[in-house]
């Protein structure tokens, strides 16, 4: 019977995960796969890990794909609205599956931000709080993906946009947070714990300079109100909503939210969070 289930394992930060436990020496049989779509799963099977099928949106799936697991990790669901719903038939499901540790992926000071993408973060952890399950939450800053996979934009347009005020964000890669996520999984802890993690903190300006030092393609940061920044993300086609929803995103950055001193990553994965040039790199292949 597996110790350790991954939900969203196909999803780009799970299937990270799974990887990350295996080349620790986690033995295939000792890892579940849980995935809404067993076909996409093919190569997981392969390598000996047991794939179970559930959906977030179907509670009945959820007790079978967490039966007999030790430790779960809840990776967070994508569609917001959703999220708190999803995640409590999860957390429901884990307990009713007696499952000894719930591991959870937040966001970064998910209990004092302003972030909109927060209230169901909180919300979630105020659920696994009230479940009695012990459990670990990882408070995840902005992934560097966030921005390599702007890059053909950057390098076309030669600016990024923004509306951070000079603010700092904490970015890492995913198979940082990964590599978090999976030590946090396999880890023994007392009680409960809450992980701020995050790289090391840059601005848009010091990203600026980054992607044309690795690049050879100048790139500056052009910042702006977030008014003016959803004003501008309309004329290149985002409807409203989704401009201002991004422009709150970069408000969030201003006031430091993204941003943390703490050490919590660094500390989990045994190593420096990757550089920030080095993910440019790897991105521009």
């Amino acid at each position: 019977m597996p110790t350790y289930a991954v939900t969203g394992a196909t999803g780009r930060l799970g299937r990270l995960v799974i990887e990350r436990l295996l080349d620790t020496g986690v033995p295939a049989t000792e890892i579940a796969a849980v995935v809404r779509d067993t076909d996409k799963a093919a190569d997981l099977a392969a390598r000996g890990v047991e794939i179970r099928q559930a959906n977030y949106d179907d509670p009945l799936t959820l007790p079978g794909a967490v039966a007999g697991v030790r430790r779960l990790l809840l990776i967070s669901g994508d569609t917001p609205g959703q999220r708190v719903a999803q995640h409590t038939a999860v957390i429901d499901a884990a307990k009713l599956a007696g499952v000894e540790r719930v591991v959870y992926t937040s966001i970064l000071k998910a209990d004092t931000t302003t972030n909109p993408l927060a209230p169901e973060h909180k919300a979630t952890e105020a659920v696994l709080a009230a479940s009695g399950l012990p459990y670990t939450v990882l408070r995840n800053s902005w992934y560097t993906e966030n921005y390599t996979d702007q890059l053909p934009q950057y390098l076309q347009t030669g600016a990024i946009l923004g509306a951070t005020g000079g603010g700092r964000v904490s970015a890492a890669t995913r198979a940082d947070y990964a590599a978090a996520a999976a030590a946090a999984l396999t880890r023994d802890e007392d009680g409960n714990a809450v992980y701020e993690l995050g790289g090391t903190a840059f601005t848009f300006d010091e990203l600026a300079e980054a992607v044309t030092e690795v690049t050879s393609t100048t790139v500056v940061h052009r910042d702006m109100s977030a008014t003016d920044l959803a004003d501008t993300l309309q004329t290149v086609g985002l409807d409203a909503g989704t401009a201002g929803f991004v422009a709150a995103l970069d408000h969030s950055i201003a006031l430091g939210e993204l941003a943390t001193d703490s050490d919590d990553l660094s500390r989990l994965i045994g190593r420096p969070s990757t550089p920030l040039r080095d993910a440019i790199r790897a991105a521009r292949g």
